[in-house]
C-alpha cells in the first residue's frame, strides 16, 4: 500500500508508522490541492490531484502507512512455467502453429513475462485493446480500474493468419528461432494502424521512431492470448544482472527495509543535475519521517531511438556515478526496464508510472516533457513540455501512486555547479539540454565543471570517439572501393 489516504480515513488514520510532530508545521491544515480523491502528506512535495475539489481541514498531528504498494489487480502476475512443466509444454508447443517475434515482440514478452504489466496476462485481445487504445485503463471483474495506457499487442501478417487458421493455441519463436513460449486460447482481430498511432501519438506524421520501426512494417491482424513463457528472457549482452523482475526488486526493497521507494526514469546519461533531485528528493522524505527512502535508478533497457545513447554506455555511465558517491549505492538500486520506447509523451508516461506501481515503487518523478521528443516534421516539441505531470496527476488507475514533480535544474554559472534553478537570477543559469550534452561529447567540448562527474562524461567522450574512428574507418573503406 502506498501513501494514498482516502476520504474515509480523514479523521483517522491507522498505521503503523507515526509522522514526527514536525510533520504538521510543513502541512498546513487546509491547502486548496487537498481533495478526497488522492490526500498526499507529502503537500509540498507530490502533484497533487483535482486541485479544484473542495479542500479539507486534517488534524494537526498524523500518522500514515507507507509499506510496499500493492500491485495492480492485487496480485502479481508471473508467466514463466515452473521447471516441472518445460518440457511438456515445449513438446506442446512443437506442434502448434508458429508466430515469429522481433526484437521489440520479444521485449513486450519480457515485459508481460515479469508482470510490469499487471494484471495483463498476456498480448491484448480485442476487448483488451480498445480499453486501452480509447480508455487508457481496463475494467477488471471486480469493476475497479487499473491504469493501461499503451496497447500491448502482437501483430501478424496474412500468412501467418492463414497458417494459424482455427487453432486456439501458437508458438512464439524469436528471432533467432527458438521456442521461447506460447499463447492459448487466441483471438485474432484487425490491426487499423492509423487509428493506433492517431490515438497512441496524437499524430500520424512520418518520423516517429517506434512507428517507423515496429508499427508499419507490421502485419494487417493483432493475435491475443494468454502468455506462457519457458524461461526467463535473456539477452546476453553482459547486462542481463541489471535486469530485475518486479518480484525481485520488492524482495530486494524488503532486504534494504525500505519504508519508500521513489523511482526515476531516464533514457539519458545521469549528470550532477538529476543527481541533485534524486538526493533532494531522498533528504525531503527523510524530513517527512521516513527512516529508509531508498531510489529506483530505472533506465529504460527496450528499443529507445538511434541518436539516444546505447544501453550498455548507459549502465557504465550510471556505475560511474555510484562509484564516484555521486549518488549512494547503500540507498540506490540500479535496475534496467525492459520496456521499448514509444516517445509518446503523456500518453506513454502513464505506462511508465503503472509498471512502477508493480515494481513496488510508491513514488514517481516525472519531469519536463516525459516521453516526449521534437516534433518529427517540425522545428516544436510534440507535446506541451507541463502536460506529463498534469495527466499523472489525474490518470485513472494511478490514485495509489504518488507523483513528485521534477524541480528544474540548471547549471550555475555563479556558483559554477549545478543547482535548482532560480528564477530571480534568471540570467546566472545554463540550460544544458539532452542534446546539448551528447553535442558537447561527440565534439570533444567539455562541459562546465559540476555538469557531470569526471568518470562518467569519460564514459561518453570514449562512446562517441568510437562512433567517429568507426565513421571514419568506414569512409576510408569506401574511397578505396571507388578508387
Amino acid at each position: 500500500m502506498s501513501l494514498l489516504i482516502r476520504s474515509s480515513y480523514v479523521s483517522q488514520f491507522h498505521t503503523r508508522n507515526s509522522k514526527p510532530s514536525s510533520f504538521s508545521d510543513q502541512t498546513p491544515s487546509k491547502s486548496p490541492f487537498f481533495s478526497s480523491f488522492n490526500h498526499n502528506p507529502l503537500i509540498n512535495l507530490v502533484y497533487k490531484r483535482n486541485p479544484r475539489m473542495q479542500s479539507l481541514s486534517f488534524p494537526s498531528s498524523m500518522t500514515v502507512k507507507s509499506s510496499l504498494i500493492d500491485p495492480d489487480g492485487g496480485e502479481l502476475v508471473e508467466l514463466v512455467v515452473p521447471d516441472s512443466e518445460i518440457e511438456l509444454k515445449k513438446k506442446e508447443a512443437e506442434s502448434m502453429p508458429k508466430v515469429k517475434l522481433t526484437k521489440i515482440d520479444l521485449e513486450w514478452v519480457h515485459v508481460i513475462s515479469e508482470g510490469w504489466a499487471s494484471p495483463l496476462k498476456g498480448f491484448m485481445r480485442e476487448d483488451e485493446y480498445l480499453q486501452s487504445l480509447h480508455f487508457n485503463s481496463l475494467r477488471l471483474k471486480d469493476g475497479s480500474l487499473v491504469n493501461m495506457s499503451l496497447p500491448i499487442v502482437l501483430a501478424i501478417d496474412d500468412q501467418t493468419k492463414e497458417q494459424i487458421g482455427v487453432s486456439k493455441n501458437v508458438a512464439l519463436v524469436s528471432p533467432q528461432g527458438d521456442i521461447v513460449g506460447s499463447l492459448r486460447s487466441v483471438e485474432i482481430y484487425k490491426h487499423n494502424k492509423e487509428e493506433r498511432i492517431a490515438r497512441t501519438w496524437g499524430t500520424t506524421s512520418p518520423g516517429l521512431p517506434y512507428v517507423e520501426e515496429h508499427i508499419t512494417p507490421s502485419g494487417n491482424w493483432l493475435i491475443g492470448g494468454d502468455l506462457e513463457v519457458f524461461q526467463p528472457v535473456k539477452y546476453n549482452d553482459g547486462l542481463d544482472h541489471y535486469r530485475l523482475s518486479p518480484k525481485q526488486l520488492r524482495k530486494e526493497f524488503d532486504n534494504r527495509k525500505a519504508d519508500a521507494v521513489f523511482a526515476f526514469q531516464l533514457r539519458n546519461p545521469v549528470h550532477n543535475g538529476h543527481a541533485l533531485l534524486m538526493n533532494d528528493t531522498r533528504k525531503r522524505l527523510l524530513e517527512m519521517g521516513y527512516k529508509n527512502p531508498i531510489l529506483l535508478l530505472h533506465p529504460l533497457g527496450g528499443f529507445t531511438k538511434a541518436d539516444d545513447v546505447p544501453l550498455d554506455v548507459r549502465m557504465e555511465q550510471h556505475s560511474k556515478v555510484l562509484e564516484d558517491g555521486v549518488l549512494d549505492p547503500e540507498t540506490t538500486i540500479v535496475s534496467i526496464f525492459p520496456s521499448p520506447m514509444h516517445y509518446a509523451g503523456p500518453t506513454e508516461v502513464q505506462w511508465h508510472a503503472k509498471a512502477r506501481i508493480n515494481a513496488g515503487a510508491n513514488f514517481y518523478i516525472v519531469g519536463r516533457d516525459p516521453a516526449g521528443m521534437g516534433h518529427p516534421t517540425e522545428k516544436r516539441d510534440l507535446y506541451d513540455p507541463d502536460h506529463g505531470k498534469k495527466v499523472l496527476s489525474m490518470a485513472p488507475g494511478l490514485e495509489k501512486l504518488n507523483i513528485l514533480p521534477f524541480r528544474v535544474a540548471a547549471y550555475d554559472t555563479v556558483e559554477k555547479k549545478m543547482a535548482f534553478f532560480d528564477p530571480t537570477r534568471a540570467k546566472e543559469f545554463l540550460f544544458i539540454s539532452g542534446t546539448k550534452m551528447r553535442t558537447y561529447a561527440r565534439t570533444g567540448e567539455s562541459p562546465p565543471d559540476g555538469f557531470m562527474c569526471p568518470s562518467g562524461w569519460n564514459v561518453l567522450v570514449k562512446y562517441y570517439e568510437s562512433l567517429q574512428e568507426s565513421d571514419d574507418s568506414s569512409k576510408q573503406q569506401q574511397a578505396v572501393v571507388s578508387a
